[in-house]
């Protein structure tokens, strides 16, 4: 039997299948891509009798090649906190799902495994934005505050490093950031002693210095709307940006727009967690969108729909 692995190439992507191989997962294929690079697990190589773990890439938008795979007979365990549509009844599918605000891969890989990685488990869900459950998780497992501050650090870091449009755009490829991680048990060991983690610490302030140059391009009471210039570190900080931006904006729901280099736009899009329009359903309006409730983008938005775009976002989410 052949073990492959599909997985986000983000902080809870990484992090969850960190705490699989850890836990003793056997080794194989990696199959990732850039954070918005979700539709993987057609590209699985698997036959009869092999299994595929998935993690943190929405069951939705893989379906049809999650059906083809339980059909050939290849056994898939899916660990997700997308949107998933309904649920496969298969014998050959083991289902973790659970798309409530407060949970990621991360946990729920975390949960399966009855917490003995738990350290890495606490890094995605800092990476995820999930910061209160993350200390909450951290502070209830020993950890001092110091070291739960470091493990931020990094998961904000590793996630930072998912964004961009191509690899090219990337500080670290997915595949490569992975096979680093798999040397160190202990994240806090990772972070000090990782020429890697340091690159993408000191990349992520790099550009973070950029972005905070930033104005909105529109505003109203609500909803915020940035655009980012045509460059390699504004792809990489729309993501970031927005987790950021929605915390400096907070209560009102907040757009980023950035270039793609073969036209168009990639988007960003976070609402606050009261907010009784999901983001994950307004971006589904749109061809290639979808997310969570909470954080949501668009993949491709013609250049031609920017406009529609925003004034469909102002009008859905501007406070009376």
């Amino acid at each position: 039997m052949t073990d492959s692995y599909v997985f986000n190439g983000d902080a809870d992507g990484l992090c969850a299948l960190q705490q699989l191989r850890l836990a003793g997962a056997p080794p194989g294929p990696l199959i990732t891509g850039v954070k918005r690079d979700i539709s993987l697990l057609a590209r699985a190589q698997a036959t009869a009798g092999d299994r595929v773990t998935v993690l943190d890439v929405s069951l939705d938008v893989n379906r049809a090649a999650l059906l083809a795979l339980l059909e050939a007979g290849v056994s898939v365990r899916y660990f997700d906190h997308h949107f998933t549509g309904e649920v496969p009844q298969h014998p050959g599918l083991e289902a973790h799902l659970d798309l409530s605000p407060t949970v990621c891969t991360s946990l729920l890989v975390d949960r399966s495994l009855d917490g003995k990685q738990r350290p890495w488990a606490v890094v995605g869900m800092f990476g995820d934005s999930l910061t209160d459950e993350a200390r909450a998780l951290a502070e209830a497992s020993g950890l001092a505050p110091a070291d739960a501050d470091r493990l931020k650090e990094l998961g904000v870091a590793i996630n930072y490093n998912a964004y961009g449009e191509t690899l090219e755009d990337l500080h670290v490829p997915p595949v490569e950031l992975a096979g680093e991680m798999a040397h160190f048990i202990d994240p806090l060991d990772f972070a000090e002693r990782s020429a890697i983690a340091r690159r993408l610490t000191e990349g992520f302030h790099r550009d973070m210095a950029l972005a905070r140059q930033l104005a909105p391009a529109r505003q109203a009471k609500g909803a915020v709307f940035f655009t980012l210039p045509d460059a390699a570190w504004a792809r990489r900080a729309s993501g970031t940006l927005a987790n950021d931006l929605a915390k400096a904006h907070a209560g009102s729901a907040v757009a980023i727009v950035s270039p793609k280099s073969g036209g168009g736009y990639l988007v960003s899009v976070r609402v606050p967690r009261d907010s009784s329009i999901s983001a994950e359903a307004f971006c589904r309006t749109f061809p290639t969108g979808g997310g969570r409730r909470t954080a949501a983008g668009i993949n491709h938005l013609p250049g031609e729909d920017l406009q529609k775009f925003a004034d469909a976002f102002e009008s859905q989410f501007r406070a009376d």
